[in-house]
């Protein structure tokens, strides 16, 4: 039996890009914050949020408040969005793993924001067999609860699961679970190790 094959999502198979919304989060805000795109992308407010402890309309509440933005909901939502573009030699192995019979699955620490964007804007993300996303588990990696929501998902555990991640952290809490986890450091370093894997 082929290895299930869990991808990571932001800098693994789309890359991503705080500034851009910063810069439109900005242009309609009163406060004039240092280092904006930090704080959108690495605040506490996200992290409630992509822990499902915030809904799109709170975390929009909270969001408007912290910057000052003046805009609507849809505004917002849009500006905020709108950062990612498809990393085309990750994709490209994902297709091919489709090929050769894999099942494969996404593992994100991420939003609804973000996945109804990259749902709606690239079509390769529809040839997955699952999804486990962050804010629906109640739980962001590298804690144990999405690990196992992952588990139970697939059907695998330990060595029956491929795992790529840019994270240290998640992939030494994968490495822990038994399973064949492999740091993401560059697509062609990545298709090496998954090639000899399969």
């Amino acid at each position: 039996m082929k290895p299930a094959i869990v991808f990571d999502l932001g800098k693994v198979l789309v890359d991503f890009d705080y500034s851009i919304a910063a810069r439109k989060v900005a242009a309609q805000s009163t406060k004039q914050l240092d280092n904006l795109h930090h704080s959108l992308g690495s605040s506490e407010i996200l992290a409630r949020f992509e822990s499902g402890r915030l809904t799109r309309r709170q975390f929009f509440t909270e969001m408007s408040a912290f910057t000052g933005f003046t805009g609507t909901i849809e505004e917002f939502v849009s500006g905020f969005a709108d950062i990612f573009v498809p990393i085309t030699p990750m994709i490209e192995l994902h297709a091919k793993l489709r090929q050769h019979g894999c099942q494969t699955y996404i593992f994100s620490n991420t939003n609804d924001i973000a996945v109804e964007h990259i749902r709606r804007n690239f079509p390769f993300f529809a040839n997955f067999n699952g999804y486990i996303y962050s804010y629906e588990v109640g739980a962001m990696k590298p804690h144990s609860k999405i690990y196992e929501a992952m588990e139970k998902l697939c059907g695998r555990n330990g060595k029956e699961i491929v795992y790529l991640d840019d994270r240290p952290e998640n992939i030494a809490a994968g490495m822990e679970r038994g399973w064949n986890a492999i740091l993401h450091e560059s697509p062609a370093q990545t298709l090496a190790t998954v090639e000899k894997l399969l």
